[in-house]
């Protein structure tokens, strides 16, 4: 019964050690994810002020820029 109990006692530390490994692994995995997502949610940003930039710069004006609304040549 002894043996019995210290093999399982064995066989359920390794599979805790296991789990821990594993469950350390998907944390670092998460923190990268989470790093790479910053990034990439970074250069989006950069990206849409740039066309955004571009878009104003290549928009004619409003010639409707005066009080009543008037169209101004």
């Amino acid at each position: 019964m002894r043996e019995q109990l210290e093999q399982r006692l064995a066989a359920l530390k390794a599979e805790f050690d296991a789990g821990q490994k594993l469950l350390t692994d998907l944390e670092q995995k998460q923190a990268n994810l989470r790093q790479t997502l910053l990034r990439i949610s970074g250069a989006i940003q950069v990206i849409e002020e740039e066309l955004g930039k571009t878009t104003a710069e290549t928009t004619p004006p409003d010639k409707t820029n005066n009080a009543a609304g008037l169209v101004v040549e």
